[in-house]
């Protein structure tokens, strides 16, 4: 065990008077709430569980504009923040419908769009091996290069050479467990969830953070897990920390979905 991973707390350390005035809880998805590429029963009774107890449950993942729509629309969960940030979609329960806000104006993401698909042909060019994620179609405001998902895994130098060319190109970039996602703006997952909590719950996130928890699996939840003082990795997080600046205050025992459904039944003991 490396100097990285004795930082970490096992998820069975976390005392009943530290999630006592929990209110909710932003997860990502993929590797988290998944595991091998499939939502295990364990987790999706698990966020019911918690939606039924009246915790507050908001995804957010690197994930597609589309899939969000399917997410918002069908799951147990109050909205979907999407595309590491560009966008977040709830149910509007005055009106029965969807709602849909985004970082950009229209106007704006479709001149983002042709750049990033000019740029989207360089690095498939560049970096042998990569393809578009599969999902790319479904996507309105980033890029998202496959290095694991539909293709043979690539290499750490591999996925460092995506993030170069994106940076280099002015864009900004995060790394997920399966895909280097890069667009052109400052937005990310911890910005649009902070403006989602303002606009759809008319409270501060910055002063309301102690009643929330995050749970991730990957570099690109080091924001959210730095922001949150009740953050928590899922087993699989220890791949990869060695790469990462900040870590989970806790990790679960078992990986992904079936790490989250640990985390919310220990969340919910309390509640019970």
């Amino acid at each position: 065990m490396n100097s990285t991973e004795k930082k970490l707390m096992s998820l069975e350390t976390l005392t009943p008077d530290k999630i006592r005035n929990i209110k909710g809880i932003f997860f990502d998805i993929d590797d988290t709430f998944s595991l091998d590429g499939k939502i295990p029963a364990c987790a999706f009774k698990a966020l019911w569980d918690l939606h039924q107890a009246g915790f507050k449950t908001v995804p957010v993942t690197g994930r597609p504009a589309g899939w969000c729509d399917h997410i918002a629309r069908m799951w147990p969960v109050d909205a979907v923040i999407g595309e590491n940030g560009a966008l977040y979609f709830w149910m509007d329960k005055a009106r029965g419908k969807l709602g849909r806000y985004f970082s950009d104006p229209e106007s704006v993401r479709q001149e983002k769009r042709r750049r990033l698909n000019s740029l989207g042909e360089k690095i498939l060019s560049a970096v042998k091996g990569t393809a578009l994620a599969s999902d790319q179609a479904y996507r309105e405001a980033d890029l998202a290069v496959d290095f694991c998902e539909d293709v043979p895994r690539l290499g750490d130098d591999a996925i460092a050479q995506i993030c170069r060319l994106f940076e280099d190109a002015g864009a900004t970039c995060k790394a997920s467990s399966i895909h280097v996602n890069g667009w052109f703006g400052d937005y990310d997952k911890l910005k649009m969830t902070k403006t989602f909590v303002q606009q759809q719950w008319q409270v501060s996130l910055a002063e309301e953070k102690a009643h929330f928890v995050y749970c991730g699996d990957s570099p690109n939840d080091e924001p959210m897990f730095q922001f949150f003082p009740l953050s928590v990795g899922v087993n699989n997080v220890m791949k990869f920390t060695g790469r990462m600046t900040h870590l989970p205050a806790y990790v679960t025992a078992a990986p992904g979905g079936e790490g989250f459904a640990q985390l919310a039944n220990r969340l919910l003991q309390d509640r019970r």
